[in-house]
């Protein structure tokens, strides 16, 4: 398994995903988030077929955290099944990578 990954979470709008972004960054639980507003996600919800405009949170963190992460996530989320995936990092640029290791390091407890 990899040392760091690539998360996925889709939030119902732009001011619940920087929440959601904020506090993941405060905890050092990840080093970078990129939020990509105004995404068409269309999905089966009970029986229906759901067209929806979300946000998109691009989480890059180390492995270790997704405990944390989706404990938190599953907080603060309003969806009663929040959307979240994880994608190992194969590999990237080495001083990216050492840059997410060093961020979600630092210990705020």
């Amino acid at each position: 398994m990899s040392d760091h990954q690539v998360l996925f979470n889709t939030c119902p709008d732009l001011h619940i995903a920087q929440d959601i972004a904020k506090a993941l960054l405060e905890k050092h639980l990840a080093a970078c988030i990129n939020i990509v507003p105004q995404i068409q996600s269309m999905y089966e919800w009970k029986g229906k077929i759901i067209n929806d405009t979300e946000v998109l949170l691009i989480i890059k963190t180390q492995a270790k955290h997704y405990k944390s992460i989706e404990n938190l996530l599953v907080q603060l989320h309003p969806y009663e099944v929040p959307e979240l995936i994880a994608l190992s990092i194969d590999t990237g640029l080495p001083s990216y990578i050492n840059w997410i290791q060093s961020v979600t390091e630092k210990d705020t407890e």
